[in-house]
């Protein structure tokens, strides 16, 4: 089944103090990492942003959509990737995720179903809403949340039929769970690289 690949890039990076996407990591942004690991699943590829995209690179395929709800946070970005989208599901993924797992993506998409979402879940209880997959099903239950201000992608997620890929489902294919990591710290930066740089090993 080719899902929509719908990466969110609107957030303010007040944590890292520059744009994340356009960090790079083993000659690459990571945004440009991004788009490569989804490239396989994705018949269409959509980036949301702020209102402005200026630091973000031309990705060839990708379309860049201005958010619907722009400062209601990744809330408002997935419902404007899932209102622009052409398929039924939809990859859901933050921009900064250098090291996504393209078949533990995969696998997820074919856990689809009858649910609303398909979202990891690590032994903690920590979820992942921002490494998911959605259905268009979802679209009515985001746009009442964001018109009353219900903006916890957490909560969101509670809300709805639910599928959970356990810890033990996602290291089949992603044994360090390295497709989690995202960028928030200059020290996530400098890990990334090291990462990276063992990989090429």
């Amino acid at each position: 089944m080719k899902v929509t690949a719908i990466i969110l890039a609107g957030g303010k990076n007040l944590r890292l103090g520059r744009p994340k996407a356009t960090e790079i990591i083993g000659g690459k942004s990571i945004v440009e990492r991004v788009i490569e690991r989804l490239r396989p699943l994705a018949s269409q590829m959509l980036i949301v942003t702020g209102a402005e995209r200026a630091d973000l690179p031309d990705t060839g395929d990708a379309e860049f959509l201005a958010d619907l709800y722009p400062g209601y946070g990744p809330l408002g970005g997935i419902y404007t990737g899932l209102v622009a989208s052409r398929t039924s599901h939809s990859i859901v993924v933050a921009c900064d995720m250098p090291f996504l797992n393209t078949e533990l993506l995969g696998y997820m998409v074919e856990q689809t179903g009858d649910f609303d979402a398909v979202v990891p879940r690590l032994d903690g209880g920590m979820t992942e809403p921002l490494h998911a997959v959605y259905s268009r099903s979802c679209l009515e239950t985001i746009r009442r949340r964001l018109e009353s201000k219900q903006l916890s992608v957490n909560s969101f997620i509670k809300a709805l039929r639910v599928r959970y890929i356990g810890q033990a489902e996602s290291q089949r294919f992603d044994p360090e769970l390295l497709s989690f990591f995202n960028i928030n710290y200059q020290a996530d930066v400098e890990r990334a690289i090291a990462i990276e740089a063992e990989n090429d090993k």
